[in-house]
């Protein structure tokens, strides 16, 4: 196995959240046989990108499938925020990887540039958590093999409300107020600029899902956030906003946010796994639960998955799909995967595995409740819109249907129809 290192190599945050058809990569339909033990593939080499913190995770497998094909394996190790820049131009030139590692919501790019190419998990597929697959799913083929899943979740600070969270938003609120902090509850609105990120569980618990989904999980770029379910969030949100009741504020970002909560001025807050180390060193204890209902359904929060691409121009296609389906897919490797970047494993196994954690298991619990962030194109026509409306109507300078009205019309000039 070969090592190259991507100049610059940066040290990519190992909890840091993470947006035609396929171009020929060759029939990988039928290539989830294993090749192990023939040496078809002496004398081929596969390369893979990878960033820093999973290299060592996909180096052993790489030596495993090395030995069984002979196969050499070259892995690039590149800084995780270049490499979907970088694939998306290097491989129509007929370079760059067999395979890179990504992130899911990369995905509409990727297709409608034709940089990559379908895969077959076969009979491995069950073995995944369903919104995994999904969030690799574009018009009902796959396209990715997940290996983490990462979302908000409910924080609560079990010294000040040692009780676990009921079943209402309303409900925790009260507790909140009545543990007699400053706060009784924090969430990232990303100050004026606004976050529908953070707030996206709220809002599908009133079914309003920012997209209408297809059965297998795809999106389609019908906005689903429209009619009454929507104007019923954004009433709700201008009545909890600072001309309502103030149990959201512009003021907060990600960073006050997460100090509120650190010094126990708040019982309760919605943020995800990159929050936890520095709630730890501030020696608070806390539950990660699922986040509490404010409209009646599911709050349901974004999910962000990450896996590894089959490029399509790889001349090796199928022993690229032999090592991600028989390689990296097994308990092992993706336990290696887990250990080197901890998020929620995708595989069902090896999740079960770690959610002895608690912290691990209640943002396992929460991922099950969530759905896939879209990954189509018009994703991206969205998040200024959006985010724009919601900090308005939480900070009481619009009129809360109007402005949500307004910005489903925007969004749909901005993606036509």
């Amino acid at each position: 196995m070969r090592k190259t290192a991507a100049l610059p190599v940066a040290m990519v945050a190992t909890v840091a959240l993470l947006a035609a058809c396929s171009g020929g990569g060759g029939d990988t339909s039928s290539s989830a046989e294993p090749t192990s033990g023939d040496g078809a593939g002496a004398g081929t080499t596969l390369t893979v990108w990878v960033d820093e913190n999973r290299e060592p995770a996909v180096a052993a497998a790489a030596e495993a499938f090395e030995e069984s094909t002979g196969v050499t394996v070259e892995l690039v190790q590149k800084n995780f925020e270049d490499i979907r820049a970088d694939f998306l131009a290097q491989v129509p030139t007929g370079e760059g990887p067999d395979i890179t590692v990504g992130a899911h919501d990369w995905l509409g790019s990727l297709i409608v540039n034709g940089v990559v190419d379908s895969i077959d998990l076969a009979d491995v597929q069950d073995d995944f958590e369903p919104v995994a697959v999904e969030a690799f799913t574009y018009d009902g083929q796959l396209y990715g093999l997940p290996y983490a899943l990462e979302s908000v979740a409910l924080v609560r600070n079990t010294a000040l409300a040692p009780d676990p969270a009921p079943a209402t938003f309303d409900e925790m609120v009260a507790v909140g107020r009545a543990a007699g902090t400053k706060l009784p509850f924090v969430i990232n609105t990303n100050g004026t600029t606004g976050d529908g990120y953070n707030y996206y569980a709220l809002q599908t618990s009133f079914g309003a899902p920012v997209f209408v989904q297809e059965e297998d999980g795809s999106y389609t770029n019908e906005l689903g956030m429209g009619g009454e379910p929507g104007h019923a969030f954004a009433t709700w949100l201008a009545q909890n906003g600072m001309a309502g009741s103030g149990v959201f504020s512009t003021d907060w970002t990600d960073e006050i946010a997460r100090q509120e909560f650190a010094d126990g001025n708040a019982p309760f807050a919605i943020t995800g796994p990159w929050a936890i180390t520095g709630f730890q060193e501030a020696g608070v204890d806390f539950a990660v639960e699922p986040i509490p209902s404010a409209g009646g359904q599911t709050a349901a929060p974004f999910v962000g998955v990450q896996g590894f691409y089959l490029s399509a121009q790889s001349d090796n296609a199928l022993l690229a799909q032999d090592f991600l389906v028989n390689y990296l897919s097994t308990p092992e490797a993706q336990r290696a995967l887990h250990d080197a970047d901890p998020r929620v494993p995708a595989l069902l196994q090896v999740a079960e595995d770690v959610s002895s954690d608690p912290v691990v298991g209640g943002f396992v619990a929460q991922v099950k409740n969530g759905t896939p962030m879209p990954s189509i194109p018009e994703m991206a026509d969205v998040w200024d819109h959006w985010n724009a409306a919601e900090a308005a109507i939480i900070s009481g300078s619009a009129e809360p249907v109007a402005a949500w009205d307004k910005m489903l019309a925007d969004i749909q000039g901005s993606i036509g129809g």
